[in-house]
């Protein structure tokens, strides 16, 4: 029969194990957290109304930039921002997909800092 998958506790401990001499494992930072996070702007995301900004040009560019043979294009290109912008005011504003920002995880590690030292 095969040998159960081993749990990710039990190898660590077998890396970090001092049975046969040195360990395996010697980690080159401390494994505990800092207490502050690297601070990283956000993805902006995909952008919006692209393929209506795109003809939209493209009908000034054939009628010489005059706006009243294009209004079609322009106010479909309005349309879409406005219901971009209505999704926008909707989305939660905590952070992306649920994880905190880089300040707001900054600030709760600072309230609530590791223990460096050994009791």
């Amino acid at each position: 029969m095969a040998k159960p998958p081993m749990q990710i506790q039990e190898k660590v401990s077998r890396l970090m194990s001092r049975h046969n001499g040195k360990p395996v494992l010697r980690p080159t930072r401390p494994l505990s957290l800092k207490d502050a996070v690297a601070s990283r702007k956000p993805s902006k995301g995909e952008a919006t109304c692209v393929t209506e900004m795109s003809v939209m040009m493209a009908c000034w560019k054939q009628n010489n930039f005059v706006e009243g043979l294009c209004s079609r294009e322009v106010q479909a290109f309005y349309s879409c921002v406005h219901s971009a912008q209505a999704a926008l005011k909707n989305k939660p504003v905590a952070g992306v997909r649920g994880r905190l920002l880089p300040k707001q995880a900054t600030t709760l590690l600072k309230r609530f800092p590791n223990i460096r030292t050994e009791i």
